[in-house]
């Protein structure tokens, strides 16, 4: 029974579980009970690419984390109803510190009900595709935690040993806009460079130098790449002639860890092409 509502409603297995059990199996009475509840709607929404959205951050002296929560434009980005869903989402994550993103559904929200139930009634009160995508929780090591957002859209923490307040938070812009993939040249995994490595070799021997010349300028750009993708090898934004490195440096700092978010980042969004699909619906009905 519970197989053919979900085929029938597109709900999801609980939903239809649920459904179910409040009317004594009657799968007619089950799927216009999910049609009123809303769950049959949101279902058919929920394979829409949501690709937009915000990033929450929150830290306290012990504890920082990261939400990434995604709707299908930002025109519902900025709406209070997600905003709200969106901190209730962090919140819970906070009080309940799941170890996935598989583990957040079921969790209680704040103002009752599962974090699922509250996602499906918003789907169906705005109309558009929601999603919880990602969130990291970061435990203090003993430093000074500093988040910041630029926007909805880019969120950072990072946790500084040594330094202060002032300089954990511009440590943190900088990460935001110039977006390093770790803190230093120890950071960067084997494959990355060896990846590297071949595609400078295949560009510096087409110069068709000798040997000796080509290791020397495969050296140097492999030295500039990783300087290009660490925290510390990257000029500071609000003083380029000096890398983030020894700024740290002058400040006896050192960043212990950090995590940036991008909405939507890796995401493929679907580019709407009108008059393809006016030609395709055209063919479709010759």
């Amino acid at each position: 029974m519970v197989k053919e509502l979900r085929e029938r409603s597109g709900a999801g297995m609980m939903e239809c579980k649920k459904a179910l059990v409040e009317t004594s199996g009657d799968v007619e009475a089950a799927l216009e009970h999910l049609r009123k509840s809303g769950a049959a709607k949101a279902a058919k929404k929920a394979g829409r690419v949501a690709s937009d959205g915000a990033i929450i951050v929150r830290n306290d002296d012990e504890i920082a984390a990261i939400v990434e929560v995604n709707s299908e434009t930002d025109f519902v980005a900025a709406d209070a109803n997600f905003e709200s869903f969106a901190n209730d989402v962090m919140t819970t994550i906070l009080s309940n510190r799941p170890d996935s993103i598989d583990q957040v559904a079921d969790l209680q929200m704040p103002s009752g009900g599962t974090v699922e139930e509250a996602r499906t009634q918003l789907i169906t009160k705005i109309g558009e595709n929601i999603s919880i995508r990602r969130f990291e929780i970061i435990k203090s090591q003993g430093g000074t935690f500093s988040s910041y957002l630029h926007g909805k859209r880019i969120g950072v923490v990072v946790e500084l040993q040594g330094g202060d307040e002032n300089l954990a938070r511009d440590i943190a812009m900088h990460i935001a806009a110039s977006n390093p993939t770790c803190v230093s040249e120890k950071d960067v995994p084997a494959e990355t460079l060896e990846k590297e490595r071949e595609v400078q070799i295949a560009q510096a021997e087409q110069s068709g130098k000798p040997p000796e010349i080509v290791e020397k300028m495969v050296g140097g750009r492999l030295k500039k790449f990783v300087a290009e993708i660490t925290l510390e090898g990257q000029p500071f934004v609000k003083d380029p002639d000096k890398s983030v490195g020894k700024l740290l440096k002058e400040n006896s700092a050192t960043v212990t860890g950090f995590v940036r978010y991008e909405v939507g980042e890796g995401i493929e969004k679907k580019v709407e092409n009108f008059a393809e699909e006016v030609m395709a619906q055209a063919r479709g009905a010759e």
